[in-house]
């Protein structure tokens, strides 16, 4: 075929070769065509893969058609779902790099066969996929072959359309191959939209550091946009550290290789001030760069900053490029202010990471965000955009009272980050009271570092912590997973996933008690030993402890969770229990196999944990003459309530038994 030369046969033979590797072309090209069996979704696939326009731009450009037909070459095809999605002009010879690579021979860089040859960078991920600037390369579609001159060829099938860096229609000279200097110099002319970053260059040239955008290598370059100067103060807070945290060196970052919150060291990074920088991207698609200044200094505090990419993947000589709506590292901010940035971002509606939760406050009548601004130290745990996507939600959010409530069990009176959380963590589950009077936040850890998984549980809802430690001049803000106070899970779901409840959650789950909790035609009133009360038991009564853990046992461990369980047709709050016991000696609530039998009261000056360090009202249980404290009241579920207690409901002669 190559014997032909003409383009129109190069491009059948092309297309033949991307279905298989050191295979039959023909033969697998007459199966996929003929065969009766194959499938008609299978057929489908194959259709939106084959790159057919890709061909007809390689029948039209002859310098591709000569690299093709007389050398050596590595050729990056995009299927044609990727030519759907792309807009804007496509380069053929992007795609076109003058020596042959497979997927094993491909090095950091490439030199591409377009005007002023601009390197492609290749990225391997963790899992083994191989990008090419920001497209993957499909595995399975890689060909090698031979032409008529015997030179090696090799083609990747790729899911992006790759995209170089060019000059506006109107610049007065052709621009190739710019480094990240001549990018921020020239940006005017380029095509990178209706972002300007008049403000940033000026600040960068005023601090002297040009020698940073100039850099022989492979780097990653944040630039803000002029829309996050609209702060006038804002510029003057950019001095060379602040330049130094927008750069990566020595690593560059395409979105979509980038390892979600995987965070990379800056160029700010030394004895003094230590900045990271990291990527992440919100279920709804948009990416997201943070700066979190580990060790800061008197200019620089510490906490992180989020910013939205505006622009992303703009290769250059010496990197990649992506365009950022603010700058990074400065905390310039109230939570107020940061809060209400969100309510215009832009003109296309995409108002960034919290622009559902700033609305739901201002529908509540905004006296919610008076009351954050009225606090010279705050904590906001801010549900996400998708946090809100729920119908338990939709039915309660034209409440205002229950909406306002709700919001302000979200909101704590002083200045938490994750360090702070994790002092308080140190001796038990951190214990937080919100600007909510009646509710208390409970804050975990676990892990270390990077790793660490934060969950927070409010109002029967446990939620992690998405973006911690977003700071501002007044507190911080740490982005959660669900809106607190709006149960989403059965008794069931929240005994399963409550850090606290790990080990009565085990002990029903063997015992096949746990089964019945799911039922969503029942109402429950759980009363849940915490974790540190079946460890007290462990002190107690070490022997049948260990029993109670165990699968042989499992007899007497359902037996003692059955007691713990009152099932009736509604739920019994710790208020409505407590005024039950103003009338009677003992309150008789129905369970499994019998009825339970307890007084609750109030006790002012009750201390939830021997390390706490608050005190205010708590609820007591008396049972067969033990006080236990109630530790966590009224958490509600779809199917019930949970009250989590100090103590297991025990008596010493359950805990007699023997192995026979």
């Amino acid at each position: 075929m190559f014997a032909r030369r003409g383009p129109s046969a190069l491009a059948a033979l092309l297309l033949l070769c991307c279905y298989t590797t050191h295979a039959a072309a023909a033969d697998l090209a007459d199966k996929l065509r003929d065969d009766s069996e194959l499938s008609q979704s299978t057929a489908k696939s194959f259709k939106r893969l084959m790159p057919v326009r890709f061909y007809s731009l390689l029948e039209q450009n002859p310098v591709a058609n000569s690299t093709l037909s007389l050398r050596s070459c590595t050729i990056f095809v995009p299927t044609n779902e990727a030519f759907q999605r792309h807009k804007g002009p496509t380069h053929v010879l992007y795609h076109i790099t003058t020596a042959a690579f497979s997927k094993d021979q491909l090095e950091k860089t490439v030199s591409s066969d377009m005007d002023g040859n601009p390197p492609l960078y290749i990225t391997k991920s963790r899992n083994g996929d191989i990008y090419v600037n920001n497209a993957r390369i499909i595995p399975s579609l890689s060909v090698e072959l031979t032409n008529r001159e015997g030179k090696r060829q090799v083609m990747h099938i790729i899911d992006e359309v790759l995209e170089p860096l060019t000059s506006l229609p109107t610049a007065k000279t052709e621009i190739n191959n710019l480094d990240a200097l001549q990018f921020i110099q020239k940006a005017d002319q380029l095509t990178v939209g209706d972002n300007k970053l008049r403000t940033y260059r000026s600040q960068m040239a005023l601090m002297k550091k040009e020698s940073l955008y100039m850099a022989p290598g492979a780097h990653t370059f944040l630039l803000p946009v002029d829309e996050g100067f609209k702060i006038t103060t804002r510029s003057s807070l950019v001095d060379g550290k602040v330049i130094d945290g927008h750069v990566i060196p020595n690593t560059v970052i395409f979105t979509a290789a980038s390892q979600h919150d995987e965070p990379k060291t800056s160029a700010a990074f030394e004895d003094q001030l230590k900045v990271t920088v990291s990527f992440f991207k919100q279920k709804d698609g948009k990416m997201y760069v943070k700066s979190n200044t580990i060790v800061g200094d008197a200019k620089h505090p510490e906490g992180v900053v989020l910013s939205e990419i505006v622009k992303a993947n703009i290769p250059v000589k010496n990197g990649v490029i992506h365009l950022i709506r603010r700058p990074l590292m400065i905390i310039d901010t109230t939570v107020t202010q940061f809060l209400q940035s969100f309510k215009f971002m832009n003109d296309n509606g995409e108002n960034g990471a919290l622009r559902k939760f700033l609305e739901v406050i201002m529908d509540a009548g905004g006296a919610v965000l008076d009351g954050i601004n009225n606090l010279s130290e705050v904590t906001i745990l801010a549900p996400s955009n998708e946090a809100w996507n729920t119908s338990s939600i939709d039915n309660i959010i034209r409440d205002r009272q229950r909406m306002s409530d709700i919001l302000n069990m979200h909101i704590i009176k002083e200045r938490l980050n994750v360090e702070k959380i994790r002092q308080k963590n140190a001796n038990m589950i951190a214990q937080v009271p919100t600007v909510n009077n009646r509710t208390f936040l409970y804050f975990n850890i676990n892990g270390e570092g990077a790793d660490a998984k934060i969950t927070v549980e409010g109002g029967g809802v446990n939620a992690t912590v998405l973006q911690a430690d977003v700071a501002q001049t007044n507190g911080y803000v740490h982005i959660i997973d669900h809106v607190l106070g709006v149960p989403h899970t059965t008794v069931l779901g929240k005994l399963e996933t409550d850090p606290m409840m790990k080990a009565t959650y085990e002990m029903g789950h063997f015992s096949n008690f746990n089964d019945q909790l799911n039922n969503t035609q029942r109402r429950y009133t759980f009363f849940v030993p915490r974790d540190k009360g079946w460890q007290k038991t462990e002190l107690d009564y070490p022997s049948a402890h260990k029993k109670l853990f165990m699968r042989d046992f499992a007899y007497h461990s359902k037996y003692i969770l059955e007691r713990h369980l009152v099932i009736a047709d509604h739920v019994f709050t710790m208020k409505d229990l407590a005024q039950m016991s103003l009338t009677t000696d003992n309150v008789v609530l129905p369970t499994f196999r019998d009825s339970l039998k307890m007084k609750v009261t109030e006790e002012a000056g009750h201390l939830h944990d021997e390390y706490a360090s608050h005190e205010w009202t708590g609820y007591v249980i008396t049972w067969n003459f033990k006080k236990i404290n109630v530790y966590r009241p009224d958490v509600e579920c779809t199917n019930g309530i949970i009250h989590v207690i100090d103590y297991p409901l025990l008596q010493e002669k359950d805990v007699v038994v023997s192995g026979g």
